[in-house]
């Protein structure tokens, strides 16, 4: 089902994300995984694509397989970095061939030690350009997601500037928008009233990653430019290195963000899963959720 049949729905939606396994035994612990989220049943899940385009082969077959074998609504993440145009239409072509019908559409990370170099022949340096491609040449054959970032993109430091560039891609044809992480709900509230202020007008879907240890979230924080507000600091601080205690307090802090985004009407809810179930399995349970069925329910109480 596409992203926009599935948003229709008026109660929120709930996804998880995977990225490709780097080996065979992380391959068994992705199935694993997947097959306890599944429990919950996802509204969809979304597969990364590495930086450059370095996963290409990877995700297509996680992407294949999760559809396939664990009957997952799948979204494949698409970059535009290290990719030319032929070989994004042949990607999307493999996608419509064996019936994948959600494309996330982002213009990619630059592998480390890349600068901004020119793209792929023929390729495209922004996401609008391959949001433009996917409509031009599919028409109405994939739901398109598009990255939104509430604190504003690392790249842009002009917040219009960035607001103007999420507006261009949702009027090529994007169907929803899909935040980067954050861990300051006011962060999103203020975002999701600048769009409305823009007039983008297709659902926004929150993204939240339980905070599991330490150097996970220093890293994740300095890729994405995060900002870890003062009252969860202190709490991680308090935990000290115990990896087992932090967890303890990114989950507990999720499960906030998750309870308040539901009393305030979000449309849904991205899991940043980091292939593991125990955060996400979690939250479901403190918020007296069995599935995913129940925790929309929770949003109209």
């Amino acid at each position: 089902m596409q992203l926009k049949q599935v948003l229709a729905n008026p109660k929120p939606t709930f996804s998880f994300e995977f990225f490709p396994p780097k080996s065979d035994q992380a391959v068994e612990q992705l199935d694993e995984r997947a097959r306890e989220l599944a429990e919950l049943k996802p509204t969809f899940v979304s597969v990364t694509y590495g930086a450059g385009g370095s996963t290409r082969t990877k995700t297509r077959d996680v992407v294949i397989r999760l559809k396939k074998e664990f009957g997952f609504n799948v979204a494949a993440h698409l970059t535009c970095v290290g990719h030319g145009r032929e070989e994004l239409i042949e990607i999307l072509d493999h996608y419509r061939q064996q019936g994948v019908k959600n494309i996330v559409a982002l213009r990619g990370d630059r592998p480390e030690g890349q600068g901004d170099d020119p793209p792929a022949a023929g390729g495209f340096h922004h996401a609008i350009e391959l949001v433009e491609l996917i409509r031009k040449r599919y028409g109405n054959d994939f739901g398109v997601g598009v990255a939104g970032y509430p604190e504003g993109h690392p790249e842009t430091p002009n917040m219009l500037d960035d607001l103007d560039h999420l507006k261009r891609k949702v009027d090529a044809g994007a169907d929803c928008v899909i935040t980067q992480l954050f861990f300051d709900n006011r962060d999103f509230y203020d975002f999701r009233q600048r769009c409305e202020l823009a007039k983008i007008d297709v659902p926004i879907i929150a993204g939240i990653m339980p905070i599991l240890s330490r150097k996970g979230i220093l890293r994740m924080a300095g890729l994405s430019g995060a900002r870890i507000p003062a009252k969860l600091l202190g709490r991680l601080q308090h935990a000290g290195g115990d990896d087992a205690r932090v967890a303890k307090v990114g989950i507990d802090w999720a499960t906030q963000q998750c309870r308040d985004l539901l009393d305030n009407e979000v449309r849904g809810i991205h899991f940043y899963t980091l292939n593991r179930s125990r955060a996400t399995l979690e939250i479901y349970h403190r918020l007296g959720a069995t599935d995913s069925s129940d925790l929309a329910d929770l949003s109209a109480l």
